[in-house]
């Protein structure tokens, strides 16, 4: 089972809102993403599952996180 840690994301809006994470951050550190290396998309075409973006993205440190944005409810997760 995927832990959900809630998270503060600085994201880029473009065509729309919240179109991709720039950097986040966890207890009391900011990461900054250079990359996202893959992303992907979850109930936009089914209306019972919740509109979910995920990103695997890769920090300037070189770590690489999957991010979770619920867009229902407009929080930003990473996933352990």
């Amino acid at each position: 089972m995927m832990n959900l840690i809630p998270i503060k994301v600085e994201s880029y809006s473009g065509y729309k809102a919240d179109e991709y994470p720039k950097c986040f951050c966890l207890d009391d550190r900011q990461y900054g993403i250079i990359e996202i290396t893959d992303r992907w998309y979850q109930g936009y075409v089914e209306p019972d599952v919740p509109v979910i973006d995920y990103f695997r993205v890769k920090t300037e440190s070189g770590d690489q996180y999957l991010i979770k944005h619920d867009l229902e409810k407009d929080v930003w997760y990473l996933c352990k």
